[in-house]
């Protein structure tokens, strides 16, 4: 596979990263490095690491994880959506606590943001593709959209009413990109 198809897959597969990072960014309306790096990383790190197990799977478990897959996709990111809709809702939570680069919600959004690279390992395999490279490729392109994402929603957070709904808005988006993965995947065509 030529090197422009996998900058092409990469780029689609960091998409979900890159909304779910802009969304993250517009809550935080300022992040630090720290922050930066852990999300930016997180997300990267799970991008490649799935697409390796999809390519280590290969076909032999294809056939059970691909159905459920937007579902578990989906599942993920309305669940924490859902959250970041009653954090807007709850004066008494606190900002330390609504953090989407900590802790287990960081693991949960970089786990929804990365289902389509377990599938796409599995093609990889299919296809009898090395694995090291597009891996690579793969984590690369989402830990800068990511960056930048998050980057560009603390910019928008910051400058704009944005930021005081911003936990609402995440949430909702959250959502959103939940559905969006459901529709790719033909759950509601009839």
């Amino acid at each position: 596979m030529d090197n422009l198809t996998l900058f092409i897959i990469a780029l689609a597969l960091a998409l979900d990263a890159f909304s779910v990072a802009l969304a993250s960014g517009v809550s935080l309306c300022q992040a630090s490095l720290r922050q930066t790096f852990r999300l930016a990383f997180h997300f990267g790190l799970f991008q490649a690491g799935m697409n390796v197990l999809g390519w280590l799977g290969g076909q032999s478990v294809q056939h059970y994880i691909a159905p459920i897959a937007p579902w578990l996709s989906f599942g993920l990111l309305a669940a924490i959506g859902g959250h970041m809709i009653y954090e807007a809702f709850d004066d008494d939570e606190q900002q330390a606590a609504s953090d989407p680069t900590r802790g287990a919600r960081m693991v949960l959004l970089s786990v929804a943001t990365s289902i389509d690279a377990l599938a796409v390992g599995f093609s990889f395999a299919a296809l009898g593709q090395a694995i090291l490279w597009p891996a690579t490729l793969i984590g690369l392109v989402a830990l800068v959209l990511t960056t930048i994402g998050l980057h560009l929603g603390c910019y928008v957070g910051s400058r704009s009413r944005l930021g005081q709904r911003a936990e609402l808005i995440g949430g909702l988006v959250l959502i959103a990109i939940g559905l969006k993965i459901l529709y790719q995947h033909g759950v509601f065509a009839s």
